[in-house]
């Protein structure tokens, strides 16, 4: 598949890209030599290769799930004079 510099001012208006041009040459040859890359990489044969999510074997190290502070909502909500149930009581912001 070629680019053209249609393609390539109707790519930069879907962007919202303002392209002047004297550049859509340039931006034509980059989008094209993208292209081909991905074409090139696309005749790979990938079959006996195993899809990995990391380059390096590596283990996450995970902590025990277990609670390690107490609640101190009590102590916290005897600071302000602004609570009802439980809740913080704030003015209201939009009215």
């Amino acid at each position: 598949m070629t680019i053209s510099r249609d393609d390539v001012h109707k790519v930069a208006q879907l962007a919202s890209l303002h392209v002047e041009e004297s550049e859509l040459s340039r931006y034509q040859k980059n989008l094209q030599e993208i292209l081909d890359l991905a074409k090139q990489m696309a005749t790979v044969d990938t079959e006996s290769i195993e899809p990995i999510a990391h380059c390096f074997e590596i283990a996450q190290r995970l902590r025990r799930d277990c609670v390690t502070e107490t609640s101190q909502r009590d102590t916290l909500q005897a600071l302000t004079p602004h609570v009802e149930s439980g809740l913080y009581s704030v003015p209201p912001v939009i009215e």
